[in-house]
């Protein structure tokens, strides 16, 4: 394959674009915030590899101690996205992205690499059909579906933190856990802040912007996560139509 990908690092991520969305001209509040987020985990050894054309072609992971989200294991990856879009689709590249970052976990000497499923597939969480193909399978699972895929190595493996088994919060308010990873979620907290504020709505919306506060979340989160009436709803990020879905059970 006679392409050209590129690592964002410190030194190329103020001038590269981002691929999650595309802007050539007019600033965009999500990319600018994930610039920002994304700069700080380059330090703490996150990947984020791409296509080096101005399309949606990239794969973004971490190392496990130091990814956001409530999974823990011992000399892990996690990766959060692998997404390849449009005309880029069939032409191997999520095949190339993939066996990437298979590649540096083995050279890094990792255990292995693990991602976030469910038991049906669900918008906005990578294609574990695909993953499946390469040798992940499901080593957890919570109460309400979503599933801990991972290919191990060395017959280790990861797992959730206890803290999302039973996804429950005492809080009965609409709730949003958030953090600025994905450009699109400044796009849902706008939308649903001004949903509520229009139909008098109550909403608590709480950033996570730690580490820690990100491995003791309540519910899986791969950047986002809601709850309504105290129970757990989505990792979906929401348009208005999810919301009122929600917000009428």
């Amino acid at each position: 394959m006679n392409v050209e990908f590129v690592n964002l690092t410190a030194e190329n991520i103020g001038s590269e674009h981002l691929s999650c969305i595309i802007r050539s001209r007019k600033p965009h509040k999500g990319v600018e915030a994930k610039r920002q987020w994304l700069s700080e985990r380059i330090k703490e050894g996150h990947v984020f590899r791409k296509l080096n054309v101005k399309a949606q072609v990239f794969i973004e992971y971490a190392p496990l101690e130091t990814a956001w989200v409530p999974i823990v294991g011992d000399n892990y990856y996690y990766l959060y996205c692998l997404w390849v879009s449009g005309s880029y689709k069939g032409q191997g590249y999520g095949r190339a992205l993939m066996e990437y970052c298979l590649a540096d976990a083995k050279e890094k000497g990792k255990s292995g690499v693990c991602m976030l499923g469910a038991k049906k597939q669900k918008s906005w969480l990578s294609d574990q059909s695909f993953a499946k193909k390469f040798g992940f399978e499901t080593v957890d699972a919570t109460e309400n579906g979503y599933e801990l895929l991972a290919l191990s190595f060395d017959g280790t493996t990861s797992k959730f933190a206890q803290n999302v088994k039973t996804p429950k919060i005492e809080n009965r308010e609409l709730t949003i856990y958030y953090d600025m990873q994905c450009p699109y979620v400044c796009r849902s907290v706008d939308m649903a802040k001004e949903y509520c504020k229009i139909n008098d709505v109550p909403i608590s919306l709480i950033q996570i912007d730690t580490l820690q506060k990100a491995k003791e979340l309540p519910c899986v989160f791969n950047n986002w996560g809601v709850f309504y009436k105290g129970e757990f709803q989505t990792v979906n990020l929401l348009d208005e139509a999810a919301l009122k879905r929600i917000l009428n059970k």
